[in-house]
């Protein structure tokens, strides 16, 4: 234990995150310093601009971060910034000096997260970051603590809010994309620019931190696979209904054995069929879920609100008293696992199911020119389902399991054949393993 009377703690930004975190630790002073040992006071909070009334003592701003990060009578810096230069240089400052650090950056934690570790490691200073992947949703450290004695196989999830409102918005109503795009706008669920969320560059950061933490070995977000859902259609998701489906954006994260045997892991983000009966698919509107495998555990799942600024704010509090109590006991938090240094899987060799829907002359022989051409790449077809008729008529083909190089072959092939007009949709299907 040592001698400190206070725990002294630098927020920077003051953002829906950074707003909540200071209410919070503001309004439970008495609670934290019961559950800490020692009070926990706010010694500064930067703000990129100082100008009206903030909901904040004005004596406690400053758009000055690096001169807060620097104070000696700043024990831990929580940053909920946003962007990743800015942030990354005050992180690495606070580490540098021995401060703990709490972060909900996952867009910064999925490129530097190994300078990051090896910063803290280094100056024996803690980094947390549970509010990094999905929100109020505890995963981060089941996976670095509770499971550090397991196996973990796989972890698949919905981690991205606004993409799954508006798909579980265009499963109700039926409305296209770009229509439900904007009233997610409307509802505050998507940012005026809402490439992050819909392109899957959000899902992938977070697929990152998970693949890291629960195989034992550094991804970054450019290891990670990655399709964002601004092409599914209404007519995929109806289609989706008759196949007793619903499409959802996953993050998918597993070990993989290789043909000859060797370990791999594999990280991707795309929109994929998802039974009716699977768990994941009755997580709907701004919710999350991630569902880990392990081999003595089994399954295990975990659901809540992945956004916003309270249930965001508890996680990075949940974090701040762990590393108050690290500081005032003297104790660490857990280090970066990295051993296993697992090889990334190229997204050729992962194979799954798939639902590809295209347009097709109606006349005798299609079905079975366009099923040979399947077979001629060794993918094997499940079901086979035709509507309309004419040039306009709609096949839909659902396979069994194949590589993702010899489907990526088969589509090909496909868009070239004379009684193929287009394929409008390729979707993979996750959940079964027929």
């Amino acid at each position: 234990m040592t001698s400190k009377k206070t725990i002294g703690i630098a927020v920077l930004g003051l953002g829906n995150v950074g707003s909540e975190v200071v209410r919070i630790l503001t309004e439970n002073a008495s609670d934290f310093e019961a559950r800490v040992g020692v009070p926990v006071e706010i010694r500064g909070i930067a703000v990129r601009r100082i100008d009206g009334d903030r909901g904040v003592d004005p004596a406690l701003l400053t758009d000055d971060p690096a001169a807060l990060v620097d104070r000696d009578d700043v024990d831990i810096v929580v940053e909920v910034l946003g962007g990743i230069e800015v942030p990354r240089k005050l992180i690495l400052a606070a580490l540098e000096k021995g401060k703990s650090v709490v972060t909900a950056n996952k867009a910064l934690l999925a490129e530097y997260t190994g300078e990051l570790a090896d910063a803290a490691e280094k100056s024996r200073a803690d980094l947390y970051f549970e509010a990094a992947v999905a929100g109020a949703i505890p995963v981060v450290r089941p996976l670095m603590q509770s499971l550090a004695g397991d196996r973990v196989n796989k972890v698949a999830g919905i981690v991205n809010g606004t993409t799954n409102f508006i798909l579980s918005a265009m499963d109700e109503t039926g409305a296209d994309y770009a229509e439900t795009l904007a009233e997610a706008g409307r509802l505050g669920y998507a940012e005026a620019d809402p490439t992050a969320d819909v392109e899957g560059y959000d899902a992938a950061s977070k697929a990152a931190i998970l693949a890291s933490i629960a195989f034992h070995t550094r991804v970054t977000a450019g290891d990670v696979y990655r399709e964002g859902i601004s092409k599914i259609t209404s007519a995929d998701l109806e289609m989706a209904r008759s196949l007793d489906c619903t499409i959802k954006l996953l993050a998918l994260c597993e070990r993989i054995t290789t043909p000859n045997g060797q370990d791999r892991i594999s990280a991707r983000v795309y929109p994929a069929l998802v039974p009716l009966d699977h768990p994941l698919a009755t997580v709907n509107g701004a919710f999350n879920a991630i569902v880990v495998e392990a081999e003595a555990a089994g399954r295990l799942m975990f659901y809540g609100q992945g956004a916003g600024g309270a249930p965001t704010a508890s996680a990075v509090l949940g974090d701040l008293v762990m590393a108050a109590r690290n500081k005032f006991y003297g104790g660490r938090g857990p280090l970066e696992s990295k051993y296993a240094k697992l090889k990334i899987a190229p997204m050729g060799d992962i194979t799954t199911r798939y639902y590809v829907n295209m347009q097709v002359a109606d006349r005798p022989g299609v079905l079975a020119t366009v099923a040979a051409e399947f077979a001629n790449h060794d993918v094997s077809i499940s079901t086979v389902r035709q509507q309309g008729s004419g040039d306009g008529a709609c096949l839909v083909v659902v396979t069994h399991l194949a590589s993702d190089s010899a489907l990526s072959k088969t589509v090909s092939a496909l868009e070239k054949m004379d009684v193929v007009t287009s394929v409008s949709s390729v979707l993979r299907l996750e959940g079964t393993t027929v």
